[in-house]
């Protein structure tokens, strides 16, 4: 329990009516959860509006009320707090009303499209395996220590972030390393934290059916640097364009990482196998059991946040070096025929195109490369055409199959990929609603040698269809139909 005029604080609001010293037992933002004295914030979503549930919470017990726009009925016994912004609002006090967690942290933030998983579970495995407390907050799971706790969003909503940070505080975590998505940054549930560093991975092709343009998207991941403070490190990926866009206005310290050209921290290449990858990273050289360039990225941005966050260099090149791919990050199972399958999250232009290079890279190419692919309902449909030229153009054959449909028809969705198909390659590409009949397809055309990838659903073990989750795992899938148990690698 808090006063709510301790919660407020010097928190700009623009009015208040009734006592500012009622008593708080909790935040809610859903009229749904409101218990007797709540404090509720009346947020503005995209489909719906918190300020239509006002009298809703009340009636269920909220104590006060902040909101935008104070309503013309007010009710007696019951405090109206006004403030420019009810999103913003709720990122400050919900920091304020779990006794600022995020402060008595090393909070490191990750941003980008792709990247944010396997980097923030590096870090996580890494800090962990020296020794630290460590939380974790991704698209996977979240972690307070090694004991996880379910994710259902890239970034929980203010009130479930705060309450995690403060219960890593309370089981003893020093670090916590956190994806960052847009949708976080432009919907406020970053507000009111305390970050000891950020990191840019690349920006491509994603999430305009939420943010519109490109450049919408670009300046919400700017934003969370923009708000760095000064004492924080700002860690990008100079070899992509918008790294230097990211840290133009950052107060924080900058630095910057690359494969390419010159950087606070550097890496090279030496060889690249299906087994793992052979880096120079800042001079010493080491075999690291990720796969591909993406991931000599990855590495790289995890061992130069771990030497900002003064780690021994050499200890944390040893610990990166056993570590085994994130889960649904190119997993890969080979049947008693020889054939190779690979599993993939890659779910964007760029990712897709990433995983299909490393796989050309390595492979040999007097064999066959069959890609499975399909694309999300109800999410960003301008990038279903391009996905489908890619595959096409980095794969001998494609089966375009169904994603997550979720309320979207997928014959519709299919068709927008096919209309990405080059003209000349659409000989080599099959239409396969069912994607357990997509993947028995492409095993069945495979030969001894062969690579099939399954991309775009990764670590899901779920397909969502008309609002309904059912149960399906492409890697079970392959096993399945490989004739092979628990043998999925990496």
């Amino acid at each position: 329990m808090m006063l709510l005029k301790d919660i407020i604080g010097p928190f700009a609001i623009t009015g208040i009516t009734g006592d500012a010293a009622v008593s708080v037992s909790g935040l809610r933002f859903d009229s749904r959860r409101v218990e007797p004295g709540n404090l509720f914030f009346a947020i503005r979503g995209t489909n719906s509006d918190g300020h239509s549930f006002i009298n809703t919470a009340i009636e269920k017990g909220a104590s006060a009320v902040v909101c935008e726009d104070i309503p013309a009925g007010i009710l007696e016994g019951v405090t109206y707090i006004k403030v420019p912004d009810s999103s913003l609002a709720l990122g400050v006090l919900a920091s304020r009303f779990y006794g600022n967690p995020s402060a008595k942290l090393k909070l490191v933030g990750v941003t980008g499209t792709n990247g944010k998983t396997t980097i923030v579970t590096l870090l996580h495995q890494l800090f962990s395996g020296l020794g630290f407390g460590v939380g974790l907050i991704s698209t996977i799971q979240n972690k307070v220590n090694l004991v996880e706790i379910p994710a259902t969003h890239t970034t929980p909503d203010q009130i479930q972030l705060n309450d995690l940070l403060a219960r890593m505080v309370q089981q003893g975590c020093e670090y916590c390393f956190m994806e960052v998505s847009s949708h976080a940054v432009d919907q406020k549930r970053i507000a009111g934290l305390t970050f000891t560093g950020g990191i840019f991975t690349n920006l491509t092709h994603d999430h305009l059916d939420y943010h519109k343009t490109f450049d919408a998207y670009l300046r919400a991941k700017k934003t969370f640097f923009d708000q760095l403070p000064s004492t924080a490190f700002a860690l990008v990926n100079k070899d992509d364009k918008n790294g230097r866009v990211m840290i133009q206005n950052t107060p924080a310290e900058k630095f910057t990482y690359s494969l390419q050209s010159m950087a606070e921290f550097r890496c090279r290449i030496i060889e690249n196998q299906f087994h793992g990858i052979h880096l120079n990273v800042d001079g010493q050289e080491a075999w690291f059991k990720l796969i591909g360039t993406f991931n000599a990225y990855n590495l790289l941005a995890a061992y130069a946040a771990a030497v900002l966050l003064r780690q021994d260099k050499t200890d944390t090149l040893t610990l990166l070096s056993r570590m085994e791919p994130v889960s649904g990050r190119f997993n890969y199972v080979i049947s008693n025929e020889n054939v190779t399958g690979i599993v993939d999250y890659a779910h964007t232009p760029d990712a897709l195109k990433n995983v299909l290079e490393t796989i050309n890279e390595i492979r040999d190419h007097s064999k066959q490369l069959i890609t499975v692919v399909g694309a999300g309902g109800n999410r960003d449909a301008t990038k279903r055409p391009v996905m489908a030229e890619i595959a096409t153009n980095l794969s001998d054959r494609v089966i375009l199959t169904s994603d997550n449909p979720r309320n979207e028809d997928p014959d519709d969705i299919l068709a927008q990929m096919r209309s990405g198909v080059p003209v000349h390659k659409a000989k080599n590409v099959l239409v396969i609603v069912n994607r357990m009949e997509a993947i028995k397809t492409a095993c069945a055309l495979a030969t001894p040698g062969d690579i099939i990838l399954v991309a775009g659903k990764g670590h899901e073990n779920y397909q969502e269809i008309k609002g309904v989750k059912h149960h399906f795992d492409d890697k079970e899938a392959l096993q399945e139909i490989f004739g092979i148990v628990n043998t999925v690698k990496h």
